[in-house]
């Protein structure tokens, strides 16, 4: 998309410039490495053996995830790419699969997602005969044909195939290919891609490494640590925002910014934003015992692999709050995931107890776990903590034993957790009857009173009636009811899973969350098992289930090759969770089993993972009269969307939640999710609805459509003027609402116009698949995101800002877009405040007027035309704080060439609460 030139989506408040110099490469790089001719076409073979960069930097004023200094060593040789992709290589194998790049035969191949660039090198192994690095389930495509999600992704490095370099291979080959100087960059590139190799140093090997388009490498985004890093493939996936790296500099980038250590733009990268200054070129070739290291600063030569999209999770439970909780054998630690999150992570909890048997609470916010394992008899603990990255506010069971873990929730609402004192093996009946059952009320983080309520080590789970609760570890037990009273008061205790009167060996046993007293659980071939599946089959090769009084009534088979364990029933649906052991026992996968038809989803892969626990919420699918379709209502937000799209989405759910408080609706574009403290404004209650990639007409559309109608007692809406912004007309504005389905529905719908939506952020926030990093910056903050200062630095100018001669078009209809809504909310009596945000004042010593443009000539010529408005229109107000560079925010009020830090923010939000407090 055009648009793009100008907006690469998905700016956040972590990323500012660069400001070091271009020209240095980070020490202790060598040049010396060994490169010669390679048989596969356009590639060059790098004797990368025994070698060592660094990673990153030790400059103080570097980003926070490009610091410290990290050795990375090779012991293993590969090939790369000497030009980047050209856009006629990338066409010739990718026109077939239905995408088709529009540009000159001989320039990068740019404007690609990181998936269509993974899909090209896929593309290129299969057409010579290889194996492919990259493995997925399905693959998601925009409109346009570009790939924005692959479901199960992942990197096998294992693969002696094509693929993008690590960040580490790149850094390599770009020590020895490093001449700022002579790329292309915005100095001399004239704005615009050139032909690969054009530029050339005949002292290097490789073409464009450092100018004419950026590039993508393989590696998830993480942090680095002062340490020696041995075959580092990045992090093992891109935390809360899913987050890429892009390197070397582009057409559009002044030398002055570009770095050898800079791991990306001044906006976020994730695999499915694209823009058309980022190409990629390929690497070839396999890692040997290659090593991931996460935020945590640990290296492992293992990972943790989600396999199955959020997207997926909410098709077969009708809502992202979905949650699963394992135990990571390999590491001992707490491991989950988070389907609410569209950029899926597995979160580990790393501390020194022992999990075993995790269980998620039954309104999902907290996680019980034991440290002893079902089957082993012993003392056991119980811990209870939030279910969360830092597993905060962990709190013990105070008693001698306790095992097991179980959440209820009793008829008369109170939450209690049920466990055993010892969950050894069962099959002697004294030694289990000397156990015990107790229950434990839990709230408030804290634990109550434990109650014990029978003999017998019952860990299965107990009715929601109280009439059975069941056991498996060796034998399948049961406690049941006698003539319709409690399990606690009455009951008689028997053994299920029998072959003429002698019992079988069971394990596994779960009790349905449901009123249906089902029992699932696992066996050890028995005949009892054999004759009623009508099939010979090994241990643990089917998952079992029998009815309320122990008979059999249905049976599902492994996948090929695996075996189950660790089987559970799922908090809603009629679903199951196990473990999949492959032929050598390894607890390699965890799947999603669904008892309705037998169909296997694989949740996660990794080396040995156990007990896994899958919690889903229930959905409240109407508001008010209204029962709406969840595949469209609310989905604000698609997996796979970029930032912008979800920082929109989450604000829509705040705007949605304080309908009825809203008395200042922010919108316009990052500035002014940066630039305006909603909690600081006095004059009235305030909602930040800003957002990264914008133009005007994104802004003005939200506050017509949902504001005018929805905020009921609405005063003023503030909308950023950025000049800079209005060479486009609608570009963004489509990009977001015409391809979201919770925007396309709300206009079928005429914007629920006189429609009572209470409580519909309830149905937002449970088909909108959030990230917690949306939840965490916006929704205290009330939309602010809150940065702390950097300087304005280098004015950057990053189109050529004499498009405002070529397209003064655009500038005349957003001024005239901006005149018919001042009007239409002057006639509704409700006050408009346009805002100027002050950038960089360096832009006083160039020819354009800010970060995009336009010549500062052009900008004043608009900005007198938008204080002429405000003479005309009452209701209508203009804020300049950039004053064309002549203001008074000083470095420490930045973030960066155009955006206001904190201490700006405050500045700037107290002069506008200034001008609220004066309108009627």
């Amino acid at each position: 998309m055009d648009f793009l030139r100008f907006v690469f989506p998905v700016i956040l408040f972590i990323f500012w410039a660069a400001c070091s110099n271009s020209e240095g490469v980070s020490s202790g790089n060598s040049s010396n490495i060994e490169i010669e001719g390679d048989s596969l076409v356009g590639m060059l073979r790098i004797k990368a053996t025994g070698e060592s960069i660094l990673l990153g930097t030790n400059e103080v004023t570097a980003k926070a995830n490009e610091r410290p200094s990290m050795k990375v060593r090779f012991d293993y040789d590969f090939s790369m790419g000497r030009t980047e992709v050209t856009c006629a290589e990338f066409n010739d194998l990718m026109t077939a699969r239905g995408l088709s790049l529009s540009c000159e035969a001989s320039v990068p191949a740019t404007n690609i997602t990181y998936y269509d660039a993974v899909l090209f090198a896929n593309e290129r192994s299969k057409s010579e005969g290889f194996d492919t690095a990259y493995t997925y389930s399905r693959a998601i495509f925009d409109s346009e044909g570009h790939c924005s999600n692959l479901e199960g992704f992942a990197y096998r490095p294992e693969k002696n195939a094509y693929r993008l370099p690590t960040e580490a291979e790149w850094i390599l080959v770009a020590t020895e290919s490093w001449n700022i100087a002579g790329g292309w960059t915005s100095e001399n590139s004239n704005y615009r891609l050139h032909p690969v190799c054009e530029k050339k140093d005949s002292s290097v090997h490789f073409c464009d490494v450092a100018g004419n388009a950026m590039e993508w490498v393989n590696d998830w985004l993480g942090k680095f640590r002062d340490t020696t890093v041995t075959n580092y493939v990045g992090a093992p996936d891109g935390g809360a925002l899913g987050q890429r790296i892009v390197k070397g500099g582009s057409y559009r980038n002044s030398a002055e910014t570009v770095t050898l250590y800079s791991r990306g733009d001044v906006y976020t990268v994730t695999s499915s934003t694209r823009a058309d200054y980022v190409g990629f070129r390929l690497a070839f070739g396999a890692i040997p015992g290659a090593t991931w290291m996460g935020n945590d600063g640990k290296a492992s030569s293992s990972r943790v692999v989600p396999l199955t999209s959020s997207a997926t999770v909410r098709s077969l439970f009708q809502t992202y709050r979905v949650k699963l909780a394992f135990r990571d054998d390999k590491s001992g630690n707490l491991a989950y995931i988070d389907y609410s999150s569209g950029n899926l992570s597995v979160y580990e909890i790393e501390d020194t107890l022992e999990v075993y048997h995790p269980e998620i609470s039954p309104d999902g916010k907290y996680v019980a776990f034991c440290t002893g394992l079902e089957g082993v008899s012993g003392k056991s603990d119980i811990y209870v903590r939030d279910l969360n990255a830092a597993g905060s506010n962990l709190v013990k069971l105070e008693v001698e034993s306790a095992a097991i873990p179980r959440w209820r929730v009793l008829e008369s609402g109170e939450t209690v957790i049920v466990y055993v004192t010892d969950a050894g093996n069962n099959k002697e009946e004294s030694a289990f009857k000397s156990a015990s059952t107790w229950q434990v009320p839990f709230a408030n983080g804290k634990f109550g009173k434990p109650q014990k309520l029978f003999d017998g080590a019952y860990h299965g789970g107990i009715s929601e009636d109280n009439s059975l609760a069941v056991t498996g570890a060796r034998l399948l037990r049961a406690r049941l009811a006698n003539n319709g009273s409690t399990v606690m008061s009455s009951a008689h205790d028997t053994v299920w899973y029998q072959n003429e009167g002698v019992a079988e060996q069971a394990c596994n046993a779960s009790l349905a969350k449901d009123s249906s007293k089902r029992t699932l659980f696992l066996d050890f071939g028995g005949k009892t098992g054999r004759e009623y599946a009508g099939v010979n089959y090994g241990t643990h090769e089917r998952l079992l289930v029998v009815d309320s009084v122990g008979n059999l009534f249905q049976t599902l088979a492994a996948p090929a090759g695996y075996s189950f364990d660790h089987s559970e029933w799922v908090t809603n649906g009629n679903y199951a969770v196990a473990t999949l052991a492959n032929a050598n026992g390894a607890h390699t996968r965890i799947a999603l089993i669904d008892l309705n038809d037998g169909n296997i989803v694989e949740l996660v892969e990794g080396d040995e993972l156990w007990h896994p626990s899958l919690w889903s919420s229930d959905v409240q699918t109407s508001v008010s009269e209204f029962v709406f379709d969840l595949d469209s209502a609310g989905v604000y937000f698609v997996e796979g969307q970029d930032w912008p799209h979800e920082a929109l989405a989450y604000k829509m759910n705040l705007m949605w939640k304080y309908a009825n408080q809203v008395e200042i609706l922010c919108v316009g574009s990052s500035r002014t999710e940066d630039g305006i403290v909603a909690t600081k404004i006095k004059s009235g209650f305030a909602l930040n609805m800003g957002h990264s990639g914008n133009d005007m007409n994104a802004s003005l559309y939200v506050a017509e459509n949902y504001g005018v109608n929805h905020l009921k007692n609405l005063k003023t809406v503030v909308v950023s003027l950025d000049f800079d912004l209005w060479q486009n007309k609608t570009d963004f504005s489509d990009y977001l609402f015409m391809n979201t389905p919770g925007y396309i529905y709300d206009k079928n719908h005429f914007f629920w116009e006189n429609e009572d939506m209470a409580d519909f952020s309830q149905i937002v926030e449970a088909v909108s698949p959030f990230s917690t990093m949306a939840i965490e910056v916006y929704g205290q903050s009330r939309g602010w995101v809150g940065n702390e200062a950097a300087e304005w630095g280098v004015p950057l100018v990053e189109s050529d800002s004499n498009w405002s001669k070529t397209q003064a078009q655009a500038l005349d209809w957003n001024l005239a877009r901006l005149e018919s809504f001042a009007k239409e909310m002057d006639r509704l009596q409700i006050n408009v405040i346009g805002v100027i945000f002050p950038q960089n004042p360096r832009y006083r010593e160039t020819g354009s007027w800010g970060r995009y443009g336009p010549q500062r000539s052009a900008a004043a010529k608009y900005i007198e035309a938008v204080q002429a408005l405000a003479d005309r229109i009452p209701h209508f107000k203009v804020l300049d704080e950039n004053r064309n560079g002549n203001h008074d925010y000083i470095d420490q009020m930045a973030l960066n060439t155009d955006h206001l830090s904190i201490k700006g923010a405050e500045q700037l939000t107290a002069r506008l609460d200034s001008l609220l407090i004066t309108l009627e």
